[in-house]
């Protein structure tokens, strides 16, 4: 224990070494005035800690000044944005009124939204179209790739040429068609023109021929109808004319008004038709006549010759068994003899020349 004391001793004269040799060296006074000056920076501290205290309390206020202040402002902008809004509203509700103006202006809105449906349906079609297109493009392109690769095998060597060559034919036949065409139209319309020319000259002859030579009171005149029956076709008819009124011929004349029908038609067909041939034989031009039309038709053919005197081939051949006809016809300023043929007892046929009286 004595041991442990002396240790402590020494570990306490060791510690008080330097205090000693620093009072012995004059430091008290200086220790004196440090520690004053540490009491002097003390009191300064408090000074200073009550002027931040104070500070603090100064900054405490100007802090809830600028936290009301800031309240004040958000307030402020709120009104502001509040008012804006308003006006934004007052706007979108004056540009909805004028929409809705419109939208009545436009139409209904199911028909609005029908026709939207219809012009989708037809943009869905229109682009489904387009796709298909864009699809037969591309077919026809890779065709035509494929045609360039056959058209550099030999056997369509100048095949440019030949194809020119060939449309060049075809072009010429169809031009050539064309005209044909053109030539085949103007001529249906000018043989529709001599038709009805024709049918006009017809039908005047037939009219002066039946005046001449019928003597009777029921028929004034006939003419030939001719009834369009498709195209270049006619079917013609025979009508006569009582007291200015048509009437079909057919089944409402005698056997002899329809023999002098014909002989007149076939007179006014050869009179239109025939001035090149001068022949006009009638074989049994009386039959079924009486004998006042059988004059009458004497005298018509009488005067068909005196109209043909002066044309060279003319002849006029006449086969009757009407002796009475055959003189009424063949006078002399016509005719100068006729040839009568009979038959001899042994049935010969006898050809003789006699004058006319």
């Amino acid at each position: 224990q004595l041991r442990e004391v002396q240790q402590l001793l020494d570990q306490l004269q060791a510690k008080l070494r330097p205090v000693c040799e620093y009072e012995e060296r004059g430091r008290g006074a200086e220790l004196q005035r440090v520690s004053d000056s540490i009491s002097d920076l003390k009191r300064r501290m408090e000074v200073n800690q009550q002027v931040i205290t104070e500070l603090d309390a100064k900054l405490s206020a100007l802090q809830a000044d600028i936290a009301n202040n800031e309240n004040l402002r958000r307030d402020v902008v709120d009104i502001l944005d509040y008012r804006r809004s308003k006006q934004e509203q007052a706007a979108a509700a004056q540009q909805l009124q004028e929409l809705e103006g419109q939208m009545m202006g436009v139409g209904d809105k199911g028909a609005l939204h029908s026709q939207y449906e219809a012009l989708a349906a037809e943009r869905d079609a229109v682009r489904r179209k387009a796709d298909v297109l864009r699809g037969q493009a591309a077919a026809q392109q890779q065709a035509v790739q494929r045609a360039q690769q056959d058209l550099s095998a030999p056997q369509y060597h100048q095949i440019e040429a030949k194809f020119n060559e060939v449309r060049l034919r075809v072009k010429t036949t169809e031009y050539a068609v064309e005209d044909l065409d053109k030539y085949h139209k103007a001529l249906e319309k000018a043989l529709l023109s001599y038709h009805t020319s024709k049918m006009c000259d017809i039908n005047k002859i037939i009219k002066e021929l039946w005046q001449k030579t019928y003597r009777g009171q029921d028929i004034d005149y006939i003419q030939v109808k001719a009834d369009e029956d498709g195209a270049r076709s006619y079917n013609y008819r025979v009508v006569m004319y009582s007291g200015g009124a048509e009437l079909e011929m057919r089944g409402r004349c005698s056997a002899g008004q329809k023999v002098l029908a014909c002989l007149i038609i076939r007179l006014a067909l050869a009179e239109t038709f025939c001035l090149n041939c001068g022949i006009l034989a009638l074989d049994e031009p009386t039959t079924n006549l009486d004998a006042e039309n059988s004059a009458s038709l004497a005298e018509a053919l009488r005067s068909i010759m005196v109209a043909r005197r002066d044309q060279e081939n003319f002849q006029l051949i006449v086969i009757t068994h009407d002796e009475t006809f055959a003189h009424l016809l063949g006078s002399r300023e016509n005719t100068e003899f006729m040839w009568r043929i009979t038959k001899d007892e042994s049935q010969h046929t006898r050809i003789a020349q006699e004058d006319l009286e």
